[in-house]
């Protein structure tokens, strides 16, 4: 997934104008960022990190969704400051600068110590600028909460991630199954994403105790409403295992090289090998359990932003023009956007016009939507059949998108896996 080279994300001298809030884009819980915040330091480099030319070591992971092969999100990490305390943001900044410096354009996917969140909003203020000045919002990043949590700071981190919420971050658990995390917090905080501890996804599937706690963690997910990532995939028979489970979404050495990043776009998943599947489909699912993260840009956007967007990635079919708000306003579908840009004189019309005059729009379905009549809705004009469907929350905010592709494989799997 690789093309033209991505246009450099803007970096602001100053604070921006807060055209639609006094506070600004990025407000947590009445939190306003300090603009003038000084970057962290950066301790010495870890040695299992590669370097990048002008920033800190940091390593891209791809996160790849299994039925399409596709690239959906990069997890960066990044070195931090030695002997920093529990709160320390310094690697997560550093993971932002180095998305920065490589123009990763996927959604972000971000490591964050739990104590950070549990600390208060003011010590997340880094983080915050790290992604303004970088051109990202909120919306594109899920942050992956690191580490155990003591009965006491229950509240702190209850708090916290509200005022991330309400921020607009995708919120995830990471090293579900093997840290001191209460299974209720899924519960009062449900998140987006929960990651399985890589010390599960090294014996799985050699070691049947592990691999049945691995399961029910992913029908826990499935209760609340969470996607579940797979790390550290090594070899086929984790992917058998974790696809057995109905785990989409998975990374690891078996689906690209250590070395992967932005640039190198396409990862390598094995065909599975067909078998009888024992699980039977819940009767009508939601559009929620097929979405994916959306690639979107603002009503502003110019058509060669569009264009760099979807070079940076071969399997992104959409992308989405959005208000301040992240709703919705109007969808380029890829095949029609790139021909028209390709055809006589087209580029050199539109590449500096709006983006959003060669827009179509947006098909919304709210997140509780059944599947099925995601497909009426989808068959009404017979000219956007496949034209991928918008996701919406409550007060109409993007939440993914979703391949009338994948609704047509369940339902034609559907007969076969009750069979």
């Amino acid at each position: 997934m690789s093309v033209p080279s991505p246009l450099s994300a803007p970096v602001a001298t100053e604070p921006p104008i807060a055209e639609h809030s006094p506070s600004g884009p990025f407000t947590v819980s009445g939190y306003v960022p300090a603009w003038s915040a000084p970057p962290a330091a950066t301790g010495a480099p870890d040695s299992t990190l590669p370097a990048t030319p002008d920033g800190p070591a940091a390593a891209f992971t791809p996160v790849v969704d299994l039925d399409s092969g596709g690239v959906i999100a990069v997890h960066v990490t990044a070195d931090g400051r030695l002997g920093a305390g529990a709160a320390d943001v310094s690697a997560t900044v550093n993971a932002i600068r180095a998305a920065t410096e490589q123009e990763a354009r996927l959604p972000l996917v971000l490591s964050i110590p739990l104590g950070a969140v549990v600390a208060g909003t003011a010590g997340l203020a880094p983080v915050h600028e790290a992604l303004r000045v970088g051109g990202r919002r909120p919306r594109e990043v899920i942050l992956v909460l690191e580490g155990n949590l003591a009965a006491e700071e229950r509240g702190a981190l209850l708090a916290g991630l509200d005022g991330l919420r309400a921020a607009g971050y995708l919120i995830a658990y990471g090293g579900l199954g093997a840290r001191h995390l209460p299974l209720d917090l899924l519960a009062d905080a449900p998140p987006y994403v929960i990651v399985i501890a890589g010390e599960l996804m090294d014996r799985i599937p050699r070691d049947p105790r592990r691999a049945a706690l691995a399961e029910a963690l992913v029908g826990m997910a499935k209760g609340v409403g969470a996607h579940v990532l797979a790390p550290a995939v090594r070899d086929e028979a984790q992917l058998a295992a974790i696809r057995g489970w109905g785990i989409r979404l998975a990374q690891g050495p078996l689906l690209a090289p250590p070395d992967w990043t932005p640039a190198h776009g396409r990862v390598h998943v094995p065909v599975p090998i067909p078998e009888a599947t024992p699980m039977a489909a819940l009767l009508g699912p939601r559009v929620s359990e097929f979405l994916l993260p959306a690639l979107t840009l603002p009503m502003t956007a110019q058509a060669e932003d569009v264009v760099a967007a979807f070079g940076t990635e071969a399997s992104v079919s959409s992308v989405i023009l959005v208000d301040d708000y992240q709703r919705p306003q109007s969808m380029i579908d890829r095949s029609r956007f790139l021909l028209f840009m390709a055809g006589a004189y087209g580029h050199a019309l539109h590449a500096k016009k709006p983006a959003h005059r060669l827009a179509d729009t947006a098909r919304l379905v709210p997140k509780t939507t059944p599947a099925i009549a995601a497909m009426q809705l989808a068959g009404q004009d017979a000219d956007r059949v496949y034209d991928d469907l918008v996701v919406v929350d409550e007060v109409g905010r993007c939440l993914g998108i979703v391949h009338v592709s994948d609704l047509i494989r369940h339902v034609a799997n559907t007969p076969a896996t009750r069979a």
